[in-house]
């Protein structure tokens, strides 16, 4: 029977089953399909992906550690960088091995209840994750081209206020587009194909496709580019006049410049990683929802491993960071006093 928070049948459908039971004969009875991949495919692409998730695990639960404990690590870049990790540490721990299994397996074990959580945390932390992304190109806008005013325009409390922001909109947005179906209304046979497939099926229409491409990438996603882009604008121009400061406002010019740089390149690593999923979604109900299974899943996995890549950024180019990671291996975190250890004892703008 079709659970009650559904939707009523489109006309079509209702004149061809003229009851509120579906014939699922077509879908195998909501059994799974046969896996067409041998062992050996199977083995590898788990080898694979589960390498994937303990690196964007352990990588950011790094970062996190790192960030939280070392009091020389407490500024608002940092907390927005700790915050952008506990996103990605959370894709990788809750959502990422489930989709996994389905992936691998082309079928969902976990029921339809769980397939809605699954996919809003999933589309949360996405958007979240661009959302962070922002707040850090404004922090760094700020610091490169208005530095004499960047300790009283970026406060923690300002920070808690993004953070905050950036968190509870996609939260909102995600939840209640998904358990509200919105994003399916009007997509005709979605009704029979939540009911009877083993699949975790969710469509978006063209009005949500559009919102969601637009609202929750395009437009963040220009906002970085063009912010990052008068960023370097302004460093160029300052570039001549760094020889003339003082050595330490030369270090500190150096050291800002480079930090934007590297958030730079996890900004453009996460526009890379994530924009075909996200178009794929605005141009598929304009296609018919023709777009393969397989394709969509793997833009899904390449966007995933975005967060794969984040904590590998930060340890090639922040040195204090490959320092911080020692020290938790070498378990020297469990000292005494040892939070207030300087990570910062080569010059970071070699």
């Amino acid at each position: 029977a079709v659970p009650s928070e559904q939707h009523e049948l489109s006309h079509s459908k209702r004149t061809q089953t003229k009851t509120e039971t579906f014939d699922c004969s077509e879908y195998g009875n909501r059994s799974c399909p046969e896996n067409e991949r041998s062992l050996g495919v199977r083995v590898a692409m788990y080898s694979f992906m589960a390498g994937a998730i303990f690196i964007t695990i352990f990588g950011n639960l790094a970062m996190i550690i790192s960030i939280s404990y070392f009091k020389q690590l407490h500024t608002p870049t940092n907390f927005l960088i700790l915050s952008m990790a506990i996103t990605d540490f959370l894709l990788g721990f809750t959502i990422m091995p489930y989709s996994m299994i389905r992936s691998v397996e082309n079928c969902w074990y976990f029921g339809l209840t769980f397939c809605k959580i699954h996919y809003s945390f999933d589309l949360m932390l996405s958007i979240t994750s661009i959302f962070h992304l922002c707040s850090v190109a404004i922090d760094r806008f700020y610091a490169i081209c208005y530095p004499l005013r960047y300790s009283t325009k970026i406060t923690i409390p300002v920070i808690k206020r993004l953070l905050l922001l950036c968190w509870s909109v996609p939260g909102a947005f995600a939840f209640g587009v998904v358990f509200s179906e919105a994003y399916a209304d009007g997509i005709e046979g979605y009704d029979i194909l939540v009911a009877c497939s083993s699949s975790c099926p969710v469509m978006f229409n063209k009005l949500w496709g559009t919102t969601l491409f637009m609202a929750g990438f395009f437009t963040p996603g220009s906002m970085m580019v063009g912010i990052y882009g008068k960023i370097f604008a302004v460093s160029r121009k300052h570039a001549h006049a760094i020889n003339n400061l003082p050595e330490n406002q030369n270090n500190q010019v150096k050291k800002d410049k480079k930090a934007a740089k590297t958030l730079g390149i996890v900004m453009g690593v996460f526009l890379l990683c994530w924009f075909p999923c996200f178009f794929t979604i605005l141009l598929d109900p304009f296609l018919n929802f023709s777009t393969p299974v397989v394709l969509f899943d793997a833009l899904t996995w390449f966007g995933y491993f975005n967060s794969t890549c984040n904590p590998l950024i930060y340890g090639f180019f922040y040195p204090w960071f490959r320092r911080a990671l020692k020290y938790i291996l070498l378990g020297k975190i469990f000292s005494s006093h040892f939070h207030n250890t300087n990570l910062c004892i080569q010059k970071e703008n070699e």
